[in-house]
């Protein structure tokens, strides 16, 4: 029987995981000849996400938990989670339910049809207007940066074929942009437009730094553009000043006695001269940063404990009896001749 995998990363999210389970559940047994694991990456909750998600996992042998020893953050604990799918096809879907499981259905038709790398893009969004056209500004931006044509709108929701995921576990990245390496990877992929809905439960765990961390992951990973502007910048600007220091030197030697330079445009231009280079030094900062993670190479995440992955088949757990479960594992077991 084919196997799907669904993994979802998650954080405080105790008043979703249980809904999200249902309804993975509903679509995953609606789907003929399949058979699924739902993988929770929780990282190290502080409220009852954990507990729940146990109690989920004691009366369902498809539900599977990895739970961190602290967060790890929103790059690394998803992507490890996906690593430790064993599916034949792996379909990831965030914890908050503002991507609709009923899309898997999509996911999988396409799959079916040859597509190693099924993606859902975001058409629209019921977040603020102001969000979804910043997320907008900036996909155009690392787009026209990148060397290799990144998929706009795209969050990572989405299915992907083992020989994708066996892929990316050949890369080895200690802090992977998961977005970008799908698309460097070079797999022909099919797109599914939806409409992102608002949150329902709890608080999004997004916030201005992980945003800005995630933005700059993209640029530095996936463009020399901004070091290339740096330098270039940086020789226009010399040749400027080479020559406003000559117009200047002319003017003053023309006009010696009347010709005052002032305070004025010194000032300017030590400021003015003085932001460029903070800002240029920043961007070859996260450059560093980023040589200096990959150098580090830290795993992705730190497990404390695994719930379900060596639990029994669901079909062995639904037996009548104990003894019946006893009997069917001791045929499995036994040689075949």
């Amino acid at each position: 029987m084919t196997t799907i995998s669904i993994v979802s990363g998650c954080y405080n999210e105790e008043e979703n995981v249980a809904e999200l389970c249902e309804r993975v559940r509903a679509v995953c047994e609606a789907l003929p000849g399949y058979d699924y694991e739902h993988i929770f990456i929780d990282n190290a909750s502080t409220d009852r996400t954990v507990p729940i998600l146990r109690e989920i996992c004691a009366r369902d042998a498809h539900v599977k938990v990895i739970v961190n020893t602290r967060n790890f953050g929103h790059v690394r604990s998803p992507y490890h989670g996906l690593l430790q799918a064993c599916g034949d096809a792996v379909c990831y879907i965030a914890s908050d339910l503002q991507d609709p499981p009923a899309l898997i259905r999509d996911f999988v038709v396409k799959w079916e049809e040859g597509y190693k790398v099924v993606v859902a893009v975001k058409v629209q969004s019921l977040e603020k207007r102001s969000m979804f056209f910043v997320r907008g500004l900036y996909y155009r931006l690392i787009n026209r940066l990148s060397e290799v044509p990144l998929i706009e709108n795209f969050t990572g929701f989405g299915l992907y074929d083992r020989v994708v995921i066996d892929s990316l576990r050949d890369i080895d990245d200690p802090y992977p942009y998961f977005r970008g390496l799908i698309s460097d990877l070079g797999y022909e992929h099919a797109e599914i437009p939806y409409v992102q809905q608002r949150r329902q439960h709890g608080i999004t765990k997004n916030n201005f730094y992980t945003l800005y961390d995630l933005a700059m992951l993209g640029i530095t990973n996936h463009s020399k553009v901004p070091l290339r502007l740096a330098m270039m910048a940086g020789f226009l600007l010399s040749v400027l000043s080479l020559g406003i220091s000559l117009i200047y030197l002319v003017l003053k030697l023309v006009f010696w006695q009347t010709f005052d330079l002032g305070l004025a445009p010194l000032l300017i231009g030590i400021y003015f001269f003085g932001s460029v280079q903070l800002f240029f030094m920043g961007i070859l900062g996260e450059y560093i940063g980023s040589i200096q993670t990959q150098v580090y190479h830290r795993p992705h995440v730190v497990e404390s404990e695994r719930i379900n992955f060596d639990r029994p088949p669901a079909s062995l757990t639904a037996l009548s009896s104990p003894l019946d479960a006893h009997q069917e594992l001791h045929e499995l077991a036994e040689p075949r001749l």
